[in-house]
């Protein structure tokens, strides 16, 4: 498969590159990033032909977005596509000031403050401009309106409440006046990306670690919803945080926390067929959601130039179709999944 090659994005004309570069690890908060290894794994990566980048001022409360514009802003404007997010506002943190309760490590000296109202993504929007240094953003997501980041059922409905209401407003406004191209939601779960998709006119959903390998629930609402309304899905985390790209060894995460005995025994048979015949794991996890006819890209984070070379050699690998067979076979699969093409 070739990584290079492009996909139309929903009804929005955009062309993405199968494979794409997430930024979550590049704002620093799974561990210090030095900025010249930072900013060579963005060059990496347009330099193997990448041509879709995907931040957020939350990665790094902005660390990720700076570090993004500072290769991207050299190069074409036309030679590639770039997303953001809306509903958190960075606002800065005196030197005085006490550390907010659950801020993370490792990023920039800014709070984040969810805000999904109409006035916060318009001043969220400017603000990412300023911090990339570029004149236009193509695609923006509302960004983690899920019960995995709030927790609470009913602040989840609040905070849905309050994107409908302002934040997609907003952004269908700039839609509309062609200074973005797409809309659509970055999300934690099928279900949260299928209630969006009924309430809006999204072009896309931007959905972490929910079709892949390991779990393929999105086939059960949300892929067919995506089919009916012509919205294309991004799949980012497509190692689900860590278990497909290490495999199920010893502290493997899964969803950002130590992997269950569970999961790790569905790793150990989806690695024992790829082994059986000659496939890496991570070749097959990045390949696995593509064949889905709405996926538009699979999008992995990178941490360094070599993991971005690492990601197009596993895009490249020829997988025979006996492999995604079998793997359908014994159940570690879904029946309902589209399997990749014959190579």
């Amino acid at each position: 498969m070739d990584p290079t090659s492009t996909r139309v994005l929903g009804r929005s004309g955009l062309e993405l590159s199968t494979l794409g570069l997430g930024s979550a690890p590049l704002g620093g908060f799974r561990g210090a990033i030095p900025e010249d290894v930072a900013l060579a794994t963005v060059q990496s990566a347009y330099d193997a032909g990448i041509t879709y980048f995907d931040t957020s001022p939350y990665y790094g409360y902005g660390r990720s977005e700076h570090r993004f514009g500072q290769i991207l802003r050299q190069v074409d404007r036309q030679s590639f596509v770039l997303s953001t997010k809306i509903g958190r506002v960075l606002k800065s943190i005196a030197p005085s000031s006490a550390i907010p309760d659950g801020h993370r490590d490792g990023g920039l000296p800014f709070a984040a403050t969810y805000d999904y109202t109409y006035d916060g993504t318009m001043r969220s929007i400017e603000d990412s401009y300023q911090r990339l240094g570029l004149p236009s953003i193509d695609i923006v997501f509302i960004h983690d309106v899920d019960l995995y980041t709030h927790k609470d059922p009913s602040l989840v409905d609040h905070y849905f409440g309050q994107a409908m209401e302002g934040a997609y407003v907003a952004l269908d406004e700039l839609r509309r006046a062609g200074i973005i191209r797409a809309i659509g939601g970055g999300l934690n779960d099928a279900v949260s990306c299928a209630r969006f998709l009924r309430a809006g006119d999204f072009d896309c959903m931007m959905l972490a670690g929910r079709y892949t390998l390991l779990d393929q629930r999105a086939l059960d609402d949300m892929l067919p919803l995506c089919e009916e309304q012509s919205a294309s899905v991004l799949i980012a985390g497509p190692f689900n945080s860590g278990i497909l790209a290490t495999g199920p060894v010893p502290g493997a995460k899964y969803d950002y926390s130590d992997a269950s005995a569970d999961i790790m025994a569905k790793a150990e048979r989806i690695n024992a067929v790829c082994q059986k015949f000659d496939v890496a794991l991570q070749a097959a996890a990045l390949q696995f959601p593509l064949s889905h006819p709405s996926v538009t890209a699979v999008v992995p984070g990178a941490m360094k130039p070599e993991e971005v070379r690492a990601n197009v050699a596993h895009m490249e690998a020829s997988i025979p179709s006996e492999l995604w067979t079998e793997l359908k076979d014994e159940g570690l699969i879904a029946e309902a999944s589209p399997l990749p093409a014959p190579q």
